[in-house]
């Protein structure tokens, strides 16, 4: 699990941090779009990992009131390469698990 102010290097952590911010603060998906002049499929494609402009990412930050600072990211420790492979070996196991049942 991420917190918001956890260094975000890969796509994935952003949409992951994205999601479980409106989760977290009760947000709604239909409120945040409309705020944002998105569509809902737009917030819900951004909170799965995949393609969204660049505008649309800064509307839908914007409508959450989030925004987003660059930092020099630098090699990333072994903590946040265990944490990036365990979140990965975890989605894994859910999708086998679910399978199986």
């Amino acid at each position: 699990m991420s917190t918001i102010m956890d260094k975000l290097k890969f796509s994935t952590d952003l949409s992951r941090a994205i999601a479980e911010y409106r989760a977290d603060n009760k947000l709604s998906a239909v409120a945040i779009a409309r705020k944002a002049g998105r569509s809902r499929t737009v917030l819900h494609n951004l909170e799965r990992g995949g393609d969204v402009t660049v505008a649309s990412l800064f509307d839908i930050l914007r409508a959450m009131g989030l925004c987003i600072s660059l930092q020099r990211s630098g090699m990333p420790t072994l903590d946040e390469m265990q944490r990036r492979f365990a979140d990965e070996d975890d989605e894994v196991d859910e999708k086998v698990n679910t399978h199986a049942a």
